[in-house]
């Protein structure tokens, strides 16, 4: 276990390095949002670009991780709605915020790096395959549902309209389409080209984490913290547990697949899970409160699954 643990700390010391640059004032907001700015609009686009552009799709792209992975995620949404809901009073967009938080798991920021530390470069390509459709499958149910949980009398065409103008403007979606395009029509490009924007990808990954963490010195466990550790808990332990019980009895993936499907589930909501609040004006405090509780548990919570994983899939 302990190893496993010396695994998830580093990933997690760059973020506490970011939350304590924050705090002694070696980087302000200003700088975090930059940086922000840099890793969600260049990097990390550039990255999922690289990744997606010659990965392998018929080798990696398989229904049955896919289906482990996002019908947890639909679960855990599904059962974060109810409980704000009926368990915690919520109003409807409210609940929609709250079920987000289950639902968008880091796999980014905190799910790429994990899985490279623990199982190397090459495990990679699955994470690829299922983020390939992971912003936009997560920002179509929490916009869809947001969009009808809102008592504005919007229409279905309208609240279409508004999905798609969300989901073509998200520079994570654009990576990953002009990736899909490069490698489904074959386009070829010069290996110093693909290498440099590889290398820019790669390099905002520890980039990102550090600004993830002077990010979180902006929120305080003070709203919601039941609903918010109730979040969590669906996020780091739900999600999941349905994903490996459907993966590994359920459907039979191969160990590679499982291994990625359970640590992209295992990792806590990201900053979007906030944004999403955020630009709904639902549930912001809870949103935060449920971003920075859930990343400080992961770090025993993603040991803990990575060690079953070692059992079940070495």
């Amino acid at each position: 276990m302990l190893e496993i643990l010396l695994i998830v700390l580093p990933v997690f010391v760059i973020v506490g390095l970011g939350y304590l640059a924050s705090r002694l004032g070696l980087m302000r907001d200003p700088d975090v949002d930059v940086l922000l700015r840099f890793c969600t609009g260049i990097a990390i686009p550039c990255l999922l670009f690289s990744g997606v552009a010659r990965l392998d799709l018929a080798d990696n792209f398989k229904a049955a991780p896919l289906i482990s992975f996002y019908g947890g995620a639909l679960v855990a949404f599904g059962i974060g709605y109810l409980g704000a809901r009926r368990i915690f009073g919520r109003r409807p967009g409210e609940a929609v915020a709250v079920g987000f938080c289950a639902l968008f798991s880091n796999s980014l920021l905190l799910g790429i790096p994990v899985t490279e530390r623990a199982y190397g470069t090459e495990a990679l390509s699955a994470n690829f395959a299922i983020l390939s459709i992971h912003a936009p499958f997560c920002y179509l149910v929490g916009i869809v549902a947001m969009e009808f949980a809102r008592a504005d009398g919007r229409s279905a065409l309208a609240t279409a309209k508004a999905t798609a103008r969300m989901m073509f403007r998200n520079s994570l979606t654009i990576g990953i389409a002009i990736g899909l395009f490069v490698n489904l029509t074959g386009l070829p490009l010069p290996d110093p080209v693909f290498e440099g924007v590889q290398t820019l990808g790669r390099g905002g990954i520890p980039v990102a984490l550090f600004a993830l963490g002077g990010a979180m010195t902006r929120y305080r466990l003070q709203d919601g913290l039941g609903e918010a550790a109730f979040a969590a808990g669906l996020s780091l332990l739900l999600h999941p547990l349905i994903t490996f019980l459907a993966g590994y009895y359920g459907l039979g993936i191969e160990d590679r697949f499982l291994q990625s499907a359970v640590v992209t589930a295992a990792m806590p909501p990201g900053i979007n899970a906030y944004l999403f609040a955020v630009m709904y004006q639902r549930a912001t405090g809870v949103s935060a409160s449920t971003v920075l509780l859930a990343t400080m548990l992961s770090v025993v919570t993603a040991s803990g699954w990575l060690a079953l994983l070692h059992v079940v899939a070495p």
